[in-house]
């Protein structure tokens, strides 16, 4: 299985409440998603990020499916200008 995880800063951290509720509909609208949990950061330290996601994947093909996936470039079309700043980390387990 592979892990993607992705944490995101917003340039106003009020967005990550509606990037969170899109990033979730994204669990039932691709296929190529086995699972998906999206939370958003409570203690909002200097060091936090505001938003948590990861998603589980069969494989590296399936992650580039999702990435690929026509409601994941929608989405990000709305969600990168939001961004201050973005980390991810791909794994396998």
């Amino acid at each position: 299985m592979l892990v993607h995880v992705v944490l995101m800063k917003f340039s106003d951290a009020g967005d990550a409440a509606k990037a969170k509720v899109r990033l979730e509909e994204l669990g039932d609208a691709v296929p190529e998603i086995r699972s998906l949990t999206a939370e958003i950061d409570e203690l909002r330290t200097d060091v936090s990020w505001d938003l948590y996601l990861r998603t589980e994947h069969h494989d590296v093909d399936d992650l580039r499916a999702y990435q690929a996936h026509p409601a994941h470039l929608e989405l990000g079309t709305w969600l990168r200008p939001l961004l201050s700043a973005r980390a991810v980390v791909d794994y396998t387990t």
